[in-house]
């Protein structure tokens, strides 16, 4: 018997619900923004509806692409910004490498070593790579956990994590427009969504690759639709 999709019990096409996640993940867009979109196609989906399946889909998207995921590079540049979730401040540990691939995502009550150490500890169980050399803004949360998991590549320069914090930007421009986070893990679900979007549109996947750019993100959501 073949396995049930993922998609078995609702009641909207795959393809529906595919691209309507792309939308949220790819574009300024709020949930409501994309029920008026799909409503103007004629799919009378609401915007709970949408939030829905952004939350289930989104990690079942990314978890079927990790396969065609490229290695990342030796050098990564760790920072940490900031996302209100339900009107209380949160911390993104957030790390890219010298080529643009985001790394990893983590969204934390804390500034801490714990959650430091939770971050790489997720990062590196899931790439099987080490670093060469970690780059950091010189908190003091990080030499221990650095010695500890990632020796001796720790790195400390002034302007030298330049190119994690104008990444940050491009995060903290896609949730201008959205509604209030509510949970944690609604953030963590749509700030990890944003990282493999970036990373699909940055060409870091054999996903897409033989479509034009502009196109590849599409490509890329309707070939790993057919993989859940």
């Amino acid at each position: 018997m073949p396995p049930k999709s993922a998609f078995a019990g609702f009641r909207f096409p795959a393809e529906v619900i595919v691209v309507a996640v792309r939308w949220y993940l790819r574009y300024n867009l709020s949930y409501r923004d994309v029920e008026e979109l799909l409503v103007e196609r004629g799919v009378e989906g609401d915007h709970v509806t949408v939030y829905r399946w952004v939350q289930r889909f989104t990690p079942l998207l990314a978890d079927a692409a990790r396969f065609a995921r490229h290695s990342p590079g030796d050098r990564w540049h760790v920072d940490e910004t900031y996302v209100k979730v339900n009107g209380l401040w949160r911390y993104v540990y957030r790390a890219i490498d010298q080529y643009g691939q985001v790394i990893d995502v983590l969204v934390s009550a804390r500034r801490d070593a714990d959650a430091a150490r939770r971050f790489f500890r997720r990062a590196l169980s899931a790439l099987k790579v080490t670093p060469s050399e970690v780059v950091t803004d010189g908190a003091a949360i990080y030499p221990a956990v650095l010695d500890e998991l990632v020796p001796p590549g720790h790195h400390v320069e002034q302007y030298a994590n330049n190119p994690i914090e104008a990444d940050h930007s491009q995060l903290k421009h896609r949730l201008k427009p959205m509604r209030r986070m509510r949970t944690d893990r609604t953030a963590q679900v749509v700030i990890a969504g944003h990282a493999f979007v970036q990373n699909l549109r940055r060409g870091h996947y054999e996903l897409g690759l033989d479509v034009p750019p502009g196109s590849r993100v599409a490509a890329a959501f309707t070939e790993l639709a057919l993989a859940i």
